[in-house]
């Protein structure tokens, strides 16, 4: 059981330093006046704010810094704390060891002062306790000496100043001029600090690789993460009470309306960071304790990957390349949303971008520009609305050679999708299936034509993305899970005498030992026995079986191959593998251990 935490008062009476007299009379003073009871003590006084503070890093058990004795504070550690986090907090760094800052405060109850340095400094922060005066006293000191530079040296989240000027601009030739924030939100004069802490969010989120930006609004704190390399990493709290502020300027920044609340909204946000220009598809949702926001990153460099670079073995690759360009026919991109599937058509699309050919796209939203490709977007807040449908009739008319459809989303897109390929044109497009053979009869439930599938796909490619390990900290795996083994279908000689690795961490990587994602790949080529197949309505065991009976690899044992490769590990591909029998075999094997 805990030990219960003694008051400043009961402390105070045990070092002898107040008598009971004293003290009954401190506490009626200090309710009166509504003052804390070491206020009230330092003001009688009768203690010192020494005594004060000495006695609140007893009850919190930190550790107290006398600022009296000579050489407690090494200068050369204050860049560790940009300047106007210094004066405005009345705090000082001590040192820093590895990710953790120690940093001096004062009052070890105040909340809101240290979430704000907690989010602004980042990482881990070690508190010790020094009398507020005598931090005064020393910042005066020494702040004269400090060279003007200290405030260049910020944090890891500070961004070029240009990016202000930059999104200023942007903001002046779109935003609306009568826009009017709730009156618990930041006044004008507050919204510089607030605009530098937008772009500190962003400028993290972009340097570490971010691919996704989630603010999420509870009852007493406003959760920031970010997903990186698939998986969602918890930052800093942003303080709650600048949350109305904070999610109002990215609301300008997204051009979607400011005052609106109750209803989802979709923006986009561009601004320009170093050298590239990196958009933003911003999402708002209401939700019980605020609006929940998610920014999409959308870098420019991620459509243009290249097909080799997108993880392919040689022969899928080899597989791949044949097939889109064929002159006519229908090549499906299946998986999961997040799973890849725009940039691999969007690779595919680059590679074929040629001038002798005719490109046109109908996406939902359009994600990525490209030089030479006349690219459309779904518009539904039209009369009539722009739809997938109407696009696609209106393109056969522009004479294509190569058609994307973002996704096959009915029957009337699909028929007008079969139509395109049976007519001579080449069409690309999405699917949400869970493996390459699902395609055929996720389209025939749709109520196409058994035929009509059977006789314009060329080929289905399934995939999903695994993270792939740093290439800097990686050791060899020595050790292996037998349910693991299980699910991913290998056995321990298969692994003995391979170059299989585990994740250790590094600060190339961020200490998550995985540096960046390849795609793992189902390749289903059409034949005449699978046509025959989706012809018959043949249940989807026997396409599957028939696929892999002609060379398709699964998803699950591309992946294994990356493993044995040294590229991954056996984790991830236990995340993405969905084989029927799996988990209960896997099971037995650890009884069977045990």
């Amino acid at each position: 059981m805990a030990r219960k935490r003694l008051q400043i008062g009961q402390i105070l009476k045990q070092w002898r330093l107040v008598t009971e007299e004293q003290l009954a009379e401190a506490l009626k003073l200090a309710e009166k006046h509504r003052k804390r009871l070491g206020e009230t003590l330092v003001a009688a006084r009768v203690v010192t704010e020494n005594d004060v503070a000495k006695a609140l890093a007893s009850q919190f058990g930190l550790e107290f810094v006398d600022l009296d004795q000579p050489n407690v504070i090494n200068r050369e550690n204050m860049n560790l704390i940009p300047q106007d986090l210094i004066k405005k907090y009345k705090v000082l760094p001590l040192g820093k060891e590895g990710n953790t800052l120690k940093v001096l405060v004062h009052d070890p109850m105040d909340i809101n002062l240290i979430d704000d340095l907690q989010f602004r400094l980042g990482g881990k922060m070690e508190l010790a306790l020094s009398a507020k005066s005598k931090i005064s006293e020393y910042i005066d000191s020494v702040m004269s000496d400090i060279k003007d530079s200290i405030d260049k040296l910020t944090i890891d989240m500070s961004i070029d100043s240009s990016v202000d000027m930059t999104l200023d601009r942007t903001l002046d030739k779109s935003m609306d001029r009568s826009i009017d924030i709730d009156a618990d939100d930041d006044s004008q004069a507050n919204q510089g600090p607030i605009i530098k802490l937008v772009n500190q969010i962003i400028a993290q989120a972009v340097n570490n690789r971010a691919s996704d930006i989630h603010i999420e609004p509870f009852e007493k704190r406003v959760r920031l993460r970010y997903r990186i390399d698939g998986v969602c990493h918890e930052q800093q709290t942003i303080p709650k009470r600048t949350q109305g502020s904070v999610i109002a300027r990215l609301k300008i920044m997204a051009g979607v309306k400011v005052e609106e609340k109750r209803i989802p909204q979709d923006g986009r946000i561009k601004m320009r960071l170093g050298a590239s220009t990196i958009d933003f598809r911003f999402s708002s949702c209401p939700t019980y304790h605020g609006e929940s926001i998610v920014m999409r990153i959308l870098r420019p460099d991620a459509a243009q990957l290249g097909l080799e670079k997108l993880g392919m073995q040689p022969d899928t690759l080899e597989s791949f390349n044949a097939v889109i360009n064929r002159p006519n026919g229908i090549f499906l991109v299946t998986g999961p949303t997040g799973s890849g599937k725009t940039t691999t058509l969007y690779s595919a699309l680059a590679d074929l971008n040629r001038p002798d050919r005719k490109i046109i796209t109908a996406e939902d939203p359009i994600e990525y520009n490209f030089k030479g490709i006349n690219q459309c977007q779904v518009n539904m807040n039209m009369d009539p609305p722009l739809d997938f449908k109407l696009i696609l009739r209106a393109m056969l008319r522009q004479a294509p050679n190569i058609i994307l459809v973002g996704e096959i989303r009915d029957r009337e897109v699909g028929e007008v999708a079969i139509q395109a390929a049976l007519t001579g044109h080449m069409v690309f497009s999405t699917l949400h299936t869970n493996d390459a053979p699902s395609a055929m009869t996720r389209l025939i439930d749709m109520g196409l034509k058994p035929f009509l599938v059977a006789s314009s796909i060329q080929a289905v490619l399934a995939q999903r993305l695994v993270r792939i390990l740093c290439d800097d900290c990686k050791e060899p795996e020595t050790e292996f899970d037998p349910k693991q083994m299980a699910i991913c279908g290998v056995t321990l000689d298969e692994l003995k005498g391979r170059n299989v690795c585990k994740p250790v961490g590094c600060n190339r990587c961020g200490g998550s030992g995985y540096l960046g994602r390849r795609g793992v790949y189902e390749f289903m080529k059409m034949n005449a026995e699978i046509r025959e197949l989706a012809f018959n309505r043949a249940p989807l065991s026997k396409i599957r079986q028939a696929a892999k009976n002609s060379g398709m690899r699964d998803l699950r044992g591309d992946a294994v191959l990356k493993v044995l490769e040294g590229k991954t590990t056996l984790d991830e591909v236990a995340r993405i593998a969905q084989v029927e029998g799996v988990v209960e075999v896997a099971e037995e094997d650890d009884e069977l251990v045990a």
